[in-house]
C-alpha cells in the first residue's frame, strides 16, 4: 500500500510539474500541451472507434510476437545451454546477431514482407527473442549438476532431463525474459508502425496525427494509452511471476 501511495504521489508530481512546464511560455502550447489537454483527447480517443481498433491491433501483434518468441527461444535456448558443442558453434553467429536493431531492419523486411502486420511482427519477434533465449541459457547454467545426474540415474534420456528437470528449474528465468520481451516487442511494434505505416496501430494512429494536422495533444494521448500498454503488460506479467515461481529469488533477468 505504501508503494502504490508513494507511485501515485510521483505520477501526480509529474503531472504538476508538466501542466506548470505546459502552461508556461518557455515552450510554445502547440508543441507541448499541458496533460489537463492531453486529457481530454484521451477521453475522446477511448471513445472513437478506429482509435480502439488500432489499440487492438497493437496489443494483438504483442502477443502474437511475444507467442512465437517463447515458442522459439525457450526450446533453441535449452539446446544451447545443454549441448555445449552446439552453443560454441553458433555463439559468433548469435553474438552478431544479437546487437543488430530491429528498426535498422525495417527497409529489408519491407521488401521481403511487403506492408503489413507480418513485417512489425517479424521484427518484434527477433527483438524479443534475445532477452529469453539468454534468461534461458543462463538458467542451465545455474542447474545443479546433482539434479541432472540424479534424472539421468534412472534412466531418463537427455529430452526427457530438459522437460522434467531444466525446464522447471529454469521458469523462472524464462519468465523474467518473457516480461523483458513483451515490453521489447511493443517498442518495436509501435516504432514500426510509426516509420512503416500501413498495418494499422497506435503507432500509425500517432503518424497520421503528427503528419496531419500536426495534433500534438492526440500525438502525446496516444502515447500516453502505448505507454499504460507497456505498464500493464510489464505489471501483469510480474504478478504471475511471483504467484507462480514465488519460491524463486530471480527478480531480474539477462538481455
Amino acid at each position: 500500500m505504501r508503494a502504490l501511495t508513494r507511485g501515485l504521489l510521483g505520477v501526480a508530481g509529474f503531472l504538476v510539474i508538466w501542466e506548470l512546464f505546459g502552461r508556461s511560455r518557455l515552450v510554445p502550447a502547440e508543441y507541448l500541451p499541458p496533460p489537463s489537454v492531453v486529457a481530454v483527447e484521451l477521453v475522446k480517443l477511448l471513445g472513437d472507434e478506429a482509435f480502439l481498433r488500432d489499440v487492438v491491433a497493437t496489443v494483438l501483434a504483442v502477443l502474437i510476437a511475444v507467442a512465437l518468441s517463447v515458442g522459439i527461444a525457450v526450446p533453441l535456448g535449452l539446446v544451447l545451454g545443454s549441448v555445449a558443442s552446439v552453443r560454441h558453434a553458433t555463439r559468433a553467429v548469435v553474438e552478431f546477431l544479437r546487437p543488430i536493431p530491429s528498426v535498422a531492419l525495417i527497409p529489408l523486411a519491407v521488401l521481403m514482407l511487403g506492408i503489413g502486420p507480418e513485417t512489425k511482427i517479424t521484427l518484434a519477434v527477433y527483438a524479443a527473442i534475445w532477452p529469453i533465449l539468454f534468461n534461458t541459457i543462463y538458467a542451465l547454467d545455474e542447474l545443479d549438476p546433482l539434479l541432472v545426474e540424479t534424472a539421468r540415474a534412472f534412466g531418463s534420456g537427455r529430452v526427457r532431463v530438459l522437460a522434467s528437470v531444466a525446464l522447471p528449474s529454469a521458469l523462472p528465468f524464462v519468465l523474467t525474459g518473457i516480461r523483458l520481451a513483451a515490453t521489447t516487442s511493443l517498442v518495436v511494434i509501435v516504432s514500426v508502425e510509426l516509420l512503416e505505416g500501413g498495418s494499422g496501430g497506435i503507432g500509425q494512429y500517432i503518424a497520421i496525427a503528427r503528419s496531419g494536422t500536426g495534433r500534438m495533444d492526440i500525438v502525446l494521448a496516444g502515447t500516453v494509452v502505448a505507454g499504460v500498454i507497456g505498464y500493464l503488460l510489464n505489471e501483469g506479467l510480474d504478478r504471475a511471476q511471483r504467484r507462480w515461481v514465488g519460491w524463486s529469488s530471480v527478480t531480474g533477468g539477462r538481455s
